[in-house]
């Protein structure tokens, strides 16, 4: 849902960053003149509760030349602006996934949602669906979304009457939940990188851990308004009083005085509500329940394509999420799933070729957009050849490949256990009997464990490939290799932690890392810059490369929702607990010759907040309940430790 956070400093405005332009032709190319092919109207398009949604809609030149010439319908929904405001002002090209679609000629629209912008009516934060509407007042964006697509088809000339929906992160929850009980007309959707449940995995929370510096910078430009707006022109950058974002959380303290800290427009102590509405429902309640999608994604007819990323640090559970419900509830349905080597929004935004020092060696955005996405609208909308697309298409890293599969996680991946042995040793081979035993560090939290190991303001998405060799050497990580490996292992699928701990506090957070350790002859590393290209607000230090511990995954979860997310409970110091849970899928290849690590630790700042380790409520720790503990990791017999990796043989 939420937009990739870029340099504080020079932070975009948040229209940008939600609905990134399409990659820039070559220099060597002339650029496609939008002016001279298009022309602009905007309409307040009326919904069934008498409210106005502002709606721009682009039609080719060539309809008002020929009356037998017709186009389908490229639809975005969006809370980011479909500025700029004015017919007279061109903005078309960010409606478009690439500039194929500008030649190939679509009726592009793009609609200010509910209560944004310059449309009326309240806006809600993840509207809820509404399953059974009883009456005209009973508004959700599936119902938005059906009365505004029959109003194009009654007033807008030259179509063929298919209409297509796409968006990139907010817009791309609203791709989603715009296609549940679909109209008719719309035959193909492109739900891309969007938000499916705040609270679990996507921008909000993982593991009930609130992902702090992410939201932090969101909300600083994100606020509400009052409409209808043409809004402001950019955001004013935050005062962070430094350069460093680990130092300025643990400053601040505990998230009460962390949420009265924004400075929105220069107003010292302004709230965000927004903000504060995700510090205080800090369970999986009611409010979180009525916003997750998944389970109302049903009575789909269209084709759907949804896509995401291996490196999206805002939104990886979401496309993962849309895809498996939308299989589930929508028997026969097309439905085809995308994840490419990319971070948030990466496939329209950057070539795709790298991430801080890893290649991906090619240019992924450009196979995608020409292989995949494009012929998959031209199938659906305009009744083009079969674009022939696998249901799973999916990038493989490690060997930087694309692969076709049947479903997602593939059939043939079947699940091994890497389990932790004494003396750091990893193996898929279970500890013999006898072996038990148990490993242990202590966590304090007034010294969490940083994310990067330099200094950086708010969360470079290269986090998510970083060389973790800084945390390997702190006294407060267990780390866990293996040997040498013979021969490949790749992994497809999600990655679950299983561990069986204690504590002698009364919670704690348990932060599972999966690492591929490059060989020590690795030499020095590819070159790239950080998100293939994009700008962020630190470029990665060089370093040898040799013995690189690449992050493949991690995730937390915040030891009092071990049993439940809705009913936390108090850890018992001293007991033996299992903690299990699923951090996001991974196809990675880990090459013969590499290791493969894992890293156990408690803390993860500021990425994540920090957990007091007392069982009270965090929002409002005192000083005084910030306390060290120490924490075991058991190894042996009923308590044998590890991951649970879909292993491709």
């Amino acid at each position: 849902m939420r937009t990739p956070l870029l340099a504080l400093a020079t932070l975009a405005s948040a229209a940008a960053q939600a609905q990134p332009a399409p990659a820039p032709a070559p220099a060597s190319a002339p650029a496609y003149d939008t002016a001279a092919n298009y022309t602009k109207y905007e309409y307040k398009v009326p919904v069934r509760d008498g409210k106005k949604l502002f709606t721009v809609v682009y039609v080719p030149k060539d309809v008002a030349r020929d009356a037998s010439k017709t186009y389908p319908f490229l639809m975005v929904r969006t809370p980011y602006s479909c500025g700029p405001y004015g017919v007279d002002r061109d903005g078309v090209r960010r409606l478009a996934p690439s500039e194929a679609f500008l030649k190939a000629g679509y009726i592009f629209v793009c609609q200010d949602v509910r209560g944004r912008y310059m449309s009326e009516g309240k806006f809600i934060e993840m509207t809820p669906h509404i399953a059974n509407k009883k009456s005209k007042n009973d508004v959700d964006e599936s119902s938005d979304t059906h009365d505004s697509v029959q109003w194009l088809l009654d007033n807008v000339k030259g179509h063929n009457g298919k209409l297509g929906l796409w968006g990139i992160s907010y817009p791309g929850f609203y791709a989603a939940a715009s296609i549940i009980d679909s109209h008719p007309a719309i035959k193909a959707a492109s739900p891309q990188a969007p938000i499916a449940d705040y609270f679990m995995r996507d921008d909000g929370y993982h593991g009930g851990g609130l992902m702090l510096v992410h939201n932090y910078g969101f909300f600083t430009s994100y606020k509400p308004l009052e409409n209808p707006t043409t809004g402001p022109r950019g955001s004013i950058p935050f005062d962070y009083k430094g350069r460093d974002a680990y130092d300025y959380f643990l400053k601040l303290g505990n998230l009460a005085n962390i949420q009265k800290s924004f400075e929105v427009e220069g107003k010292k102590g302004a709230r965000n509500p927004y903000f504060d509405e995700l510090v205080d429902n800090d369970t999986y309640n009611e409010h979180w329940k009525a916003r997750a999608i998944p389970q109302h994604l049903k009575g789909i007819k269209a084709a759907v394509l949804t896509v995401g990323g291996w490196f999206d640090a805002e939104d990886l559970a979401g496309p993962l999420s849309v895809y498996k419900h939308i299989k589930a509830q929508n028997p026969g349905v097309s439905n085809q799933l995308v994840m490419g080597p990319w971070v948030h929004g990466g496939w329209v935004r950057s070539v795709g070729k790298a991430l801080g020092q890893i290649s991906f060696a090619q240019n992924n955005t450009e196979f995608f957009q020409k292989n995949i996405v494009f012929p998959f609208f031209e199938q659906h909308l305009r009744g083009a050849t079969d674009a022939k697309l696998p249901e799973a298409y999916v990038f493989e890293t490690g060997t930087n490949v694309w692969r076709q599969y049947s479903a997602w996680p593939p059939e043939q991946a079947k699940a091994k256990t890497l389990y932790f042995h004494a003396g750091g040793k990893l193996s898929f081979t279970a500890p013999a009997a006898g072996q038990g035993g148990f490993d242990q560090y202590i966590s304090d939290p007034n010294k969490p464990v940083p994310f990067v190991a330099y200094t950086a303001l708010s969360m470079p998405q290269e986090y998510m490939v970083s060389d973790q060799r800084f945390a390997a050497t702190r006294p407060d990580v267990l780390v866990y290799e293996s040997d040498v490996l013979e021969e490949d292992v790749t992994v497809a699928g999600p990655v679950a932690a299983r561990l069986f701990v204690s504590t002698t506090g009364t919670d704690s957070d348990w932060v599972v890392k999966l690492i591929d350790v490059h060989p020590p002859e690795a030499g020095e590393p590819p070159a790239g810059r950080m998100a293939g290209g994009a700008p962020t607000d630190v470029e990665t230090p060089k370093s040898n490369f040799g013995g690189f511990q690449q992050l493949v995954r991690g995730d937390p979860l915040r030891g009092r929702f071990r049993n439940s997310f809705e009913k936390p409970e108090a850890m018992v110091p001293g007991k033996v607990e299992q903690i299990a849970y699923d951090l996001p899928d991974v196809n990675h290849t880990f090459r013969r010759g590499h290791k493969i690590m894992v890293q156990v630790q408690s803390s993860w700042f500021p990425l994540i907040d920090r957990n007091p380790q007392t069982y009270v409520r965090i929002r409002d720790a005192k000083p005084e309940d910030f306390k060290a503990a120490t924490q075991k990791v058991f190894r042996g017999g009923a308590q044998a430790s590890g991951l649970v990796l879909r292993v491709i043989d």
